[in-house]
């Protein structure tokens, strides 16, 4: 029997689901979710198509010791929903400085999981940063809601490359500052 690594991370607990570390056991349904080519298009850092390995890969970083993004797995089994309805992370910067970045499944899609999850993140806070930044692509309306919903100041325009797209994307840059 294969036991599952525990991590040095929080479970953060909303009323509708946990946001909790991954397993190895979400390799299924992250990779039917990210294989959307809607989800991988509004990503930066997601392969369409998504190679073989690629969650497991991912899995593997979140899960080591010495990793600097943390990745949570929404998780909507307590109120009837699936075990992995998204995935957020946070990237350690310098200077107590962190970066959000989400995706949702598209079947929870206009259902306010990804404002819940992200204000669980800040609310929590778990690597105890005084600034967090995000990026969303300049065509993802909805995510950029989610993070002025959420208290996140506009910063300014940029561009990120997006693997899935293989291209430079404009992006709105935001933060968000503890008080």
């Amino acid at each position: 029997m294969l036991l599952e690594r525990i991590t040095n991370q929080a479970l953060i607990e909303t009323d509708r689901f946990d946001l909790r570390p991954l397993r190895v056991s979400d390799a299924g349904l992250i990779t039917l979710n990210v294989s959307d080519p809607r989800v991988a298009m509004n990503t930066s850092s997601i392969p369409h198509p998504l190679p073989p390995g690629t969650t497991e890969a991912m899995i593997a970083r979140a899960q080591a010791e010495d990793r600097i993004e943390d990745f949570w797995a929404m998780d909507g089994s307590k109120s009837g929903g699936d075990e992995v309805m998204g995935v957020i992370s946070l990237v350690r910067l310098e200077h107590d400085q962190s970066e959000v970045g989400y995706w949702v499944a598209p079947a929870y899609w206009s259902t306010g999981v990804a404002s819940a999850a992200v204000e669980a993140l800040l609310k929590a806070n778990p690597q105890g940063s005084k600034n967090i930044f995000a990026a969303v692509f300049q065509d993802n309306v909805a995510s950029a809601r989610v993070l002025t919903n959420c208290g996140f100041k506009y910063l300014g325009d940029a561009e990120s490359f997006s693997v899935a797209r293989n291209s430079n994307v404009p992006t709105w840059t935001y933060s968000w500052k503890t008080d």
